[in-house]
């Protein structure tokens, strides 16, 4: 599979190295473009790439991990992606400094808002609810397997990102629709930042 990047720090990069481990392609992106991401492709070897956003959005799956506030322009000009499937690893963090604070959706949950942005994709809720030094290690571990949750509308699309994850190692867990499932494991929701194991 080819996995396409929009971002490429510490949650797109952990993402990716699971990937590239498992033969995967990743072609990484970012606001800077190109260049800045060489000595990270380096890093990687062969499997890893940069490019634009709108090439990596023309790959199999495409992973959306850039802060909050930077969506819409993260989005912005790229090509419809009708059918793909983007893993939405965001948290609608409006600010950080000096403290953080919350965007106000009004009804919406933050894959919800995140959908509205990509018309045609298949938006699938996933890794936001680990910090990214739960999500890089070996999420196989002697008392069990990393719980990662994840939500969508698209049931081929949910199958997609839980046969991949299984791949990594990590024990995924369906919790339903964007807004059911969304609303557990964004900020502020029960199962935010809740790090678990499964015994197998």
């Amino acid at each position: 599979m080819k996995i396409g990047t929009l971002g490429a720090g510490a949650i797109a990069q952990a993402i990716a190295r699971h990937a590239i481990r498992h033969g995967h392609e990743v072609v990484f992106s970012n606001s800077r473009g190109p260049a800045s991401l060489a000595p990270l492709v380096e890093d990687l070897g062969a499997l890893a790439a940069a490019a634009t956003p709108a090439e990596a959005a023309a790959a199999d799956l495409v992973v959306l991990a850039v802060p909050w506030p930077r969506i819409p322009d993260a989005v912005a000009g790229l090509p419809r992606l009708d059918k793909t499937v983007v893993i939405d690893a965001t948290n609608q963090f409006a600010s950080l400094s000096p403290h953080p604070a919350i965007a106000d959706l009004g009804d919406l949950t933050g894959s919800e808002y995140v959908s509205s942005l990509l018309p045609g994709a298949r938006v699938v809720k996933a890794f936001n609810s680990l910090y990214a030094q739960f999500i890089a290690p070996d999420p196989r571990h002697e008392a069990g397997r990393q719980v990662l949750f994840l939500a969508g509308d698209d049931a081929d699309a949910k199958n997609t990102v839980r046969d991949l994850t299984s791949q990594f190692g990590f024990a995924p867990v369906d919790l339903g629709t964007l807004r059911e499932g969304g609303r557990l494991i964004q900020l502020g929701g029960p199962l935010s930042a809740l790090h678990a194991l499964k015994q197998d």
